[in-house]
């Protein structure tokens, strides 16, 4: 071979011009950058489907609100990356960061709230893109302490038609933007992050509903058994209060008759509300008792006046009804600044009949031992009246017919004694008959003899009262005032004029009549007309269509007798 030949064969030519190598070339790097390109898009890909399977590997919604911004900042080449979740009130009401210490962020202070650029995107929401976010019309600057930011992107969170939040990147890692092949990467991210948080709420609320359930088997566990009104309650708030994850929760009970609640039970920072009364009309607790429906407020301290401040946020209140019976209602009330749950209300719905039905059968035991105590009570005044008066009453017979054949006059005085001793001991079992027979939570005998009672140290000595007839459950609710008021006044008046030593008060339901006996054995009633508070006790009987008389008893004394019709 030639030395011409050996040049031909070794000349990287291949029998090309030197214009054509120099074209070959360029097309050889075009096919290397394109098959870069290719190779850092499939890889790009690929760190997607991580990032995506990384964000939907947990189901706790605040886990997945973190990874997905740590996924974006780490998949786009991010120094800085956040994730505002949008507020009812389209502002930011929580607010994930990552890239920026914990002692940057305690530094930096209140998180924002959703102005400015980031209100932006909240506005208007459509993926943003900025080389300087320093330079946009709408930045409001940085607060004191937050790194410097320049380069931008932003893109909206969606589940289904609705923004959940935005997430937002800053300061591009090895280069000076984000480039448009980023912010598509961005929107596919954030896609794939809509349907995790989609899931991880589902989540969410299927765990809450859970709970709910548990604490409503629980009650009516408690409905199986004894049910005590209060230790069911206390029970109610308990639950209400650790599944809610509420600040405080109040049971309020209703009072027909005044229109009021009263705080039955509380649960929280707030003991000094127990026994608290709140009027129902002009407040928030309103339209849940008239229209039996679930209320939300923004603030509980500013629904009614409390007696005490209350410091928390919403509050959801609902009745406590039960066949058609308001009890009352169950207030949950959150921490200031925080968002109230709507899904929480079908479920705290429930869980609040529950909290009625407890309340029902803890009246009905409640009255079906009243009847008990009652059917037994009945018992022993029918044996009282139908065995022993009437041995008594034969007893007094036979003794009064022994006193006519007694010959010695001493004899038939102690018979006599006898029998009024009898008839005193008949006429005590008739008074503890009609008390048997009153029902249990009728108080006014004991109102009136701790009315005595009280009247013995302005007298000197305690007064003798008799009490006949069913004076609880014969003596109307709007008379009982005006009988306590007789015998008070007619008291007080023997003890600063009368100068007595005994009174005898008696009091009757007889007859369908009502009547009060005040005798002492006093200096006596002067003749002047009645005036002061014996005038008083003349209204209240003519206000009944009764009678009122004073005049002098049998032998010393002031006698006054207070009467109307019952």
């Amino acid at each position: 071979m030639s030395s011409e030949d050996e040049e031909a064969w070794a000349s990287p030519s291949l029998g090309l011009s030197p214009l054509s190598r120099v074209r070959l070339d360029e097309l050889l790097q075009e096919l290397l950058d394109r098959v870069g390109e290719v190779v850092t898009s499939r890889e790009r890909l690929r760190s997607l489907l991580d990032a995506v399977v990384t964000i939907g590997s947990g189901l706790e919604l605040r886990g997945v609100l973190t990874r997905i911004v740590e996924a974006a900042c780490s998949l786009i080449g991010s120094r800085y990356g956040a994730l505002g979740v949008i507020g009812p009130d389209r502002t930011l009401v929580e607010f994930i960061t990552h890239g920026i210490s914990p002692d940057l962020h305690a530094k930096i202070g209140d998180l924002p709230h959703g102005r400015g650029l980031l209100g932006l995107l909240i506005e208007d929401p459509r993926p943003v893109r900025l080389p300087d976010i320093t330079k946009h019309p709408n930045s409001y600057g940085f607060p004191p302490h937050h790194p410097p930011m320049h380069s931008f992107l932003g893109t909206p969170i969606r589940i289904r038609d609705q923004i959940f939040g935005n997430l937002y990147l800053a300061e591009k890692q090895g280069a000076a933007e984000f480039t448009q092949d980023d912010e598509e990467i961005a929107v596919a991210l954030a896609a794939a992050a809509g349907v995790a948080i989609e899931n991880a709420r589902l989540f969410a609320t299927a765990h809450r509903r859970e709970r709910w359930l548990a604490a409503t088997a629980e009650i009516t566990n408690v409905l199986l058994g004894q049910v005590n009104r209060t230790s069911a309650l206390q029970l109610v708030a308990r639950r209400a209060r650790e599944v809610a994850e509420a600040q405080l929760v109040l049971v309020l009970l209703a009072d027909e008759e005044t229109g009021q609640l009263t705080v039955e039970v509380v649960d929280g920072p707030a003991p000094e509300l127990e026994g608290a009364v709140v009027p129902a009309s002009g407040t928030a607790f309103a339209r849940a008792i008239t229209g039996t429906d679930h209320v939300v407020v923004d603030d509980l301290g500013k629904a009614a006046t409390w007696p005490a401040p209350i410091t928390t946020g919403p509050a959801l209140i609902t009745p406590l009804a039960a066949t058609d019976t308001l009890h009352g209602v169950l207030v949950v009330a959150h921490p200031s600044g925080a968002a109230s749950r709507p899904e929480d209300l079908p479920m705290l719905h429930t869980f609040a009949g529950q909290a009625a039905l407890a309340l029902e059968r803890a009246r009905a035991q409640d009255e079906r031992e009243q009847l008990l105590l009652l059917e037994d009570r009945e018992r022993i005044a029918r044996d009282l009246h139908d065995v022993v008066i009437q041995r008594l009453f034969a007893t007094g017979l036979q003794l009064q017919t022994a006193a006519q054949l007694a010959t010695r006059p001493d004899v038939a005085q102690r018979i006599s004694g006898a029998v009024d001793d009898l008839d005193t001991t008949i006429r005590d079992i008739r008074t503890a008959i009609f008390e048997l027979r009153t029902p249990a939570n009728a108080a006014l005998r004991t109102e009136i003899r701790d009315l005595v009672a009280a009247a013995a140290e302005a007298l000197g000595f305690r007064p003798e009262l008799r009490l006949d007839g069913p004076i609880d459950s014969a003596v109307p609710d709007e008379i009982r005032p005006d009988l306590l008021a007789v015998v008070r006044e007619a008291l007080s008046n023997t003890a600063r004029h009368a100068r007595a030593t005994a009174v005898r008060i008696t009091v009757e339901a007889v007859n369908r009549r009502l009547t009060v006996t005040v005798v002492d054995n006093g200096v006596g009633a002067s003749g002047a007309q009645p005036r002061g508070g014996l005038v008083n006790l003349r209204e209240r009987a003519t206000l009944h269509g009764g009678d009122f008389a004073i005049g002098p008893a049998e032998t010393t004394g002031t006698r006054v007798v207070w009467s109307v019709p019952i």
